[in-house]
C-alpha cells in the first residue's frame, strides 16, 4: 500500500475540490503538478507511488499506464502530467493561465505562446539536457553544456520579449507570479541548476556561467524560477542527484550488456 499524506495550502473552503494525487517527490513529471496546486492553493492528499518497484493493481487501476501524476479530482482522474497541470489551471482561474475567451482573442495568443514556449523547451532543449547528464568525462560534460547552452540560445533566448534582467516582473510575458509556463518547465530548470554543482558531477560545472554568458535573459529568469517555494518545496536535491546517478548507471549498465 502506498505511503499516504496530506498537505494543505491555502484555507480550505466548501467549495474546495476532493483532490487526490499520486505522484513521487522525485519525478520531475509529477513535480509540475505540484507546483500548479501550490500557486492555486488547493487543499489536496498525496499518495506515494513507488517507482523504483512494479506498480500495484490498485494503481494500475488508476492508471494503466503507471507513470506518475495522476489525479483524482472529485472522484473523476486525470493523468499526465501537462494534461493534469492544465486541467487544474483552467478549473481554478488564477494568475497562472487566462481562460481561453478573452476579449479579441488577447487570451488566446497568450495561451498559444505558452504552449509554444513549452514546446520548444522540451522538443529543443531536453534531448541536449539529457544528453548533457550522460556525458563521462570532464571534456565531454563541457562539450555537451556548451551544446546545450546553444540550443537554449537560439531557441529560447528569443522567447524573452520582456525585461527579465532587470524588471520586478520577471515571470512569463511580464507575469510578476508564476504561470503556467513556468509550472511546466520549472521541475526541470531546477534540475539543471542543482546538478551542474560539482559535487554531484553530472553536468558540467561550467553550465550556468556559459548559460549566463549565452543567453543573459534565460539564465535570469531561471534563477527567478528556482526562488519560488512552489518549485522548491517537493524538491530534494541530495536524493535527485542520487536517484539521477543510480539511473544513468543502470542505463549504462544496460547498454554495455547489448
Amino acid at each position: 500500500m502506498a505511503n499516504t499524506t496530506t498537505t494543505v495550502n491555502g484555507d480550505s473552503t466548501s467549495d474546495n475540490p476532493e483532490i487526490i494525487l499520486y505522484t513521487n517527490h522525485g519525478c520531475p513529471w509529477a513535480h509540475r503538478a505540484h507546483i500548479v496546486i501550490r500557486e492555486l492553493g488547493l487543499p489536496y492528499k498525496e499518495e506515494i507511488i513507488d517507482l523504483d518497484r512494479p506498480r500495484d493493481p490498485w494503481y494500475l487501476k488508476i492508471n494503466p499506464r503507471g507513470l506518475v501524476p495522476s489525479v483524482k479530482y472529485n472522484g473523476e482522474i486525470i493523468t499526465e502530467s501537462a494534461i493534469v497541470s492544465g486541467f487544474l489551471a483552467d478549473a481554478h482561474p488564477s494568475h497562472l493561465i487566462p481562460p481561453s475567451d478573452g476579449p479579441d482573442s488577447k487570451n488566446a495568443l497568450y495561451r498559444a505562446r505558452v504552449a509554444f514556449f513549452v514546446d520548444t523547451f522540451f522538443t529543443k532543449a531536453m534531448p541536449k539536457l539529457f544528453a548533457a547528464q550522460r556525458a563521462e568525462g570532464a571534456t565531454e560534460k563541457d562539450s555537451a553544456a556548451e551544446e546545450l547552452a546553444e540550443i537554449f540560445a537560439k531557441e529560447l533566448e528569443p522567447l524573452f520579449t520582456w525585461d527579465v534582467v532587470d524588471g520586478d516582473s520577471p515571470f512569463f510575458g511580464a507575469s510578476k507570479r508564476l504561470t503556467l509556463a513556468e509550472a511546466l518547465t520549472a521541475p526541470f530548470v531546477l534540475r539543471l541548476i542543482a546538478l551542474s554543482k560539482p559535487e554531484y558531477d553530472l553536468v558540467s560545472p561550467k553550465m550556468m556561467s556559459m548559460l549566463e554568458s549565452k543567453t543573459p535573459k534565460f539564465a535570469a529568469w531561471a534563477k527567478n524560477v528556482v526562488k519560488e517555494e512552489s518549485v522548491t518545496y517537493v524538491f530534494d536535491e541530495k536524493k535527485v542527484a542520487e536517484r539521477t546517478k543510480a539511473r544513468l548507471a543502470k542505463m549504462a549498465a544496460a547498454e554495455k550488456k547489448l
